[in-house]
């Protein structure tokens, strides 16, 4: 390890916890993070002494909470690199944010017959949005292709593209494979075409340094619970001048600019979309969560996790019937697997009785099930509080569990 791990670990209580009398080892980070300390006492602090709501008030605390959500933009802005802070909306997370894209620029640029591309690992928050488009616009879904190591085929990739094709969406990391996507390659081919971008980065701004600006790409989305903030925001990127292109997602609040009965107009960005009181509790948690990630370093988070996932792959080939899905070169911290015949469930649940806090199940990827050609697979999952006795630890779990079910 590349810094003071059990200092680290202190910074975050449930990891002392225990279960069924075992001590935890929480290995579904991909879901969703555990939080810190100091982002749990800034959401305290911000009830007990700062709570108000914001944008409209005149008075002290409706003002400081106004600054705190404002500063927590451009937090955000900086951690991924935006031109600018209004290009930063918040949302509830990833899901919605696909979403408001989804409803506001389809309903702006897409027409019947156009077609839009995602790939075949997508995570059902970056398949059902665009399905739901395609049968309200009657547009057509195309999806690129993945070899057995769980990688794009460019060369299909490009072949899908053509006249009608109006949007790229895929993950930027896969949820089930942990494959990090050549996305700027994916940008730049698109971009020949003019063709815009929207990347899911749920699973890659936890994991790697992510800058917009540098890929290029036209939106980009991530939630905070999995970056080590609170559940229920997220963010939506994108570029200005599509941003001012599209029209609002929901309406009422912040996000107009004058209302009579006979006609409304919006306001700016990025107010037009973020209609009703904004979750500033949410957001200046998420900036604090980011300012947390970035004290500690990303290279050294990225280091850390990769070292933790390439010792926990050699010690579960042990295992001689396991069988691992997701085997690119380029690949983040996770490992999903099956052991012969065993479902997924089962062994599951062994290793929950056992302290082991693992996700089974197809990971809200059925489509990718499918194409491995089972029901669900294992998934553990890391983050740099993790440790290597931890993976001693579910790794024993593990066999015994295998060696009660086989």
């Amino acid at each position: 390890m590349i810094f003071d791990t059990t200092k680290i670990r202190n910074d975050f209580p449930i990891l002392a916890d225990k279960v069924y009398g075992k001590p935890l080892v929480y290995f579904d980070n991909a879901a969703t993070t555990q939080k810190p300390r100091c982002v749990v006492a800034k959401i305290e602090e911000l009830y007990f002494h700062g709570n108000a709501n914001i944008h409209r008030g005149v008075h002290y605390l409706s003002q400081k909470a106004t600054e705190a959500h404002e500063n927590a933009r451009q937090t955000v802005a900086n951690f991924i690199g935006a031109a600018a802070s209004s290009e930063i909306i918040f949302t509830r997370g990833a899901t919605e944010a696909i979403n408001l894209v989804a409803s506001s620029w389809g309903e702006k640029f897409c027409s019947a017959g156009d077609e839009i591309i995602v790939s075949a690992m997508e995570h059902h928050s970056n398949i059902v949005p665009w399905q739901m488009l395609c049968e309200r616009k009657n547009l057509k879904l195309r999806v690129i292709p993945i070899n057995h190591d769980g990688e794009l085929l460019l060369d299909e990739y490009e072949n899908l593209i053509n006249e009608k094709t109006r949007l790229v969406a895929l993950a930027h990391i896969s949820n089930v494979l942990g494959t990090i996507n050549p996305v700027k390659k994916i940008i730049e081919i698109a971009h020949k075409h003019n063709i815009p971008v929207l990347l899911d980065g749920a699973q890659a701004v936890p994991h790697i340094k992510v800058n917009v600006s540098e890929l290029d790409v036209d939106f980009y989305v991530f939630s905070g619970h999995k970056i080590y903030a609170p559940t229920g925001i997220g963010v939506l990127y994108g570029k200005t001048n599509l941003l001012d292109q599209m029209p609002p997602y929901q309406g009422g609040g912040e996000m107009i600019q004058n209302v009579s009965f006979e006609k409304t107009t919006y306001n700016s960005l990025p107010f037009k979309f973020e209609a009703g009181t904004p979750d500033y509790v949410g957001s200046v948690a998420l900036a604090t969560a980011l300012d947390y990630v970035q004290s500690i370093g990303l290279e050294g988070i990225a280091t850390c996790e990769t070292e933790l996932m390439r010792y926990a792959t050699k010690r579960i080939l042990e295992i001689p019937e396991v069988t691992i899905f997701g085997t690119s070169a380029a690949k983040s911290a996770v490992l999903s697997f099956n052991v012969g015949k065993i479902h997924p469930y089962d062994i599951g649940v062994l290793l929950d009785h056992q302290g082991i806090a693992v996700r089974t199940g197809h990971h809200c990827a059925q489509p990718l099930m499918d194409f491995l050609k089972v029901p669900g697979t294992i998934r553990a999952s890391f983050a740099f509080y993790n440790t290597f006795d931890e993976i001693d630890t579910f790794i024993n779990a593990l066999k015994k569990a295998v060696a009660m079910l086989l």
